[in-house]
């Protein structure tokens, strides 16, 4: 079963505007709201893969309660754990071509609620996916990432890391099968500038030295770059499209790759689904769709 694990899981609401006046009243043009956090994003993007996922973390409140049951009207699995306080809303204006967004704090998490998250994730085995993405939230310790790894890395279980900077540096000695970050990302952990393919390859290659079994480097519309350690530096472009939102692409490379791995156990078409099911994500208002996915990984292959 693939797990996925959301630290700090939302309400995003988003509202349109015909323009925003600050410090008068506005009127909406057109709102919607839906559970947000980036393992959420690849627990709903599985989920219309066909694929079936646990979606985990920390929720709080009546707004946790509504990200569980809406996961639910989905058919996606969670095993979230209950803390105090209330699960945060992000509020997203997009007002003449521009948003701007306005994060909530979220709730305290306990050293009890700690434990108890990662007492379960320690029971996944060798059949198993773990896939932890995501900033760290204030009320958790800095290190958590480390401490779900290092008791959860010797159980042969398939771990996939979505973080950046020194977050994700502190993985890689427990060898997580894939890490994906984008080219900043990449720049920012290395404290390098990667303007050429043979800088990216060089910064991916210094991934695997220290650690990652596979790396895949985000490019957004320039496509991505895998390489592995027994998988020559690979490069391939992003379908063509019109991006509407870049938000969840990456969420969705990472569902599209795992969907397609645990399939064909074949990395090169796990990437290329990767790629194709995040750009079907840029391509769209929400999450990708399977039948859009699909569509472009056809293309690509």
């Amino acid at each position: 079963m693939i797990y996925t694990v959301t630290f700090s899981p939302a309400i995003d609401y988003v509202v349109e505007l015909n323009n925003l006046n600050i410090g008068d009243i506005n009127r909406t043009v057109r709102e919607h709201y839906f559970p947000g956090g980036k393992g959420v994003n690849v627990s709903r993007v599985l989920s219309n893969l066909g694929r079936g996922s646990v979606a985990t973390g920390f929720v709080a409140g009546f707004t946790g309660d509504y990200i569980i049951k809406e996961l639910e009207t989905h058919h996606i699995s969670s095993r979230f754990i209950e803390v105090e306080g209330t699960t945060r809303i992000n509020v997203k204006i997009k007002n003449n071509g521009e948003e701007t967004a306005i994060n909530g704090q979220g709730p305290n998490i306990d050293d009890r609620a700690i434990e108890q998250l990662i007492r379960m994730l320690e029971r996944l085995g060798r059949e198993d996916t773990l896939i932890i993405s995501g900033t760290i939230p204030s009320t958790l310790p800095k290190n958590i990432y480390e401490l779900i790894l290092a008791r959860v890395s010797d159980n042969d279980c398939k771990i996939i890391v979505d973080a950046e900077g020194e977050i994700l540096l502190n993985c890689l000695k427990y060898h997580p099968f894939l890490i994906k970050p984008n080219k900043e990302e990449l720049e920012k952990a290395l404290n390098i500038k990667a303007d050429s393919e043979e800088e990216l390859v060089n910064g991916a290659k210094e991934m695997i030295k220290r650690g990652a079994t596979n790396v895949i480097v985000s490019l957004g519309k320039d496509g991505a770059l895998l390489i592995g350690k027994n998988i020559e530096p690979l490069f391939v472009k992003a379908p063509q499209g019109k991006v509407v939102h870049s938000v969840g692409a990456g969420d969705g490379l990472v569902a599209g790759f795992i969907d397609e791995y645990l399939e064909s156990q074949d990395i090169i078409r796990a990437f290329k689904k990767g790629v194709a099911t995040g750009s079907a994500t840029a391509f769209s208002e929400g999450l990708a769709r399977k039948e859009d996915a699909e569509a472009l990984f056809a293309q690509m292959e």
